[in-house]
């Protein structure tokens, strides 16, 4: 079953899919995302990353028949008490507002108004969870956390979510103003991603 090198993503995220699909080119992994056999989004009713990211991968793994890869991510701010969190997604419409990356960005910044510079810490976590099938009653999971803090205003044109938001300290910039490669080295998703990698090398 590990040696299917077919999978499907449960995720309908572009941003997402392009970063999977570069991490995972060494293992000749084929990924497609969930909207490509027809599926529709799980219902994320889980109180954490952990809990959603199997949720999505079971429901993905039992409409294709295919082994299963989700991501449950977000940004957690300190001051905001941990919020957005398993939220992230869909921040600005759960207060009647937009849901889209820049609506979700543009509440964080707001609720973060006037905020000191040393109460802007923030950090983006990964939960990633691989079923073989529907039923796998092992599924792998691996995290990722990224620190940082938050900036005023957006910086930068790559990434996605709140990549413009996010203060590097170690490269002086935001997760947006970071180029692939460095983005994949530093971030949360890219840290998990290649424990996942080494994870599944020893069972392929």
């Amino acid at each position: 079953m590990y040696c299917d090198r077919q999978w499907v993503l449960a995720s309908n995220n572009a941003g997402k899919l392009k970063e999977f699909s570069e991490l995972l080119a060494p293992m000749n992994i084929a990924i497609a995302p969930q909207r490509e056999f027809g599926v529709e989004d799980a219902i994320e009713d889980g109180l954490s990353f952990i809990e959603n990211a199997i949720i999505k991968a079971r429901h993905a793994s039992k409409a294709t028949g295919l082994p299963a890869l989700s991501d449950d991510s977000g940004l957690e701010v300190d001051y905001l008490q941990g919020a957005p969190g398993i939220y992230s997604a869909r921040y600005a419409s759960m207060n009647g507002g937009e849901k889209s990356d820049l609506a979700n960005l543009q509440r964080v910044l707001k609720e973060m108004e006037g905020v000191p510079a040393d109460q802007r810490t923030a950090r983006f976590h990964c939960v990633l969870a691989f079923v073989r099938h529907a039923k796998d009653p092992t599924p792998i999971i691996i995290q990722g956390t990224w620190e940082g803090t938050l900036l005023e205003a957006p910086r930068g044109e790559n990434g996605f979510g709140y990549d413009p938001i996010f203060w590097v300290e170690s490269h002086q910039c935001s997760s947006a103003e970071l180029n692939k490669d460095e983005k994949n080295s530093l971030s949360h998703r890219g840290q998990a991603v290649r424990a996942f990698k080494a994870k599944m090398e020893s069972l392929l």
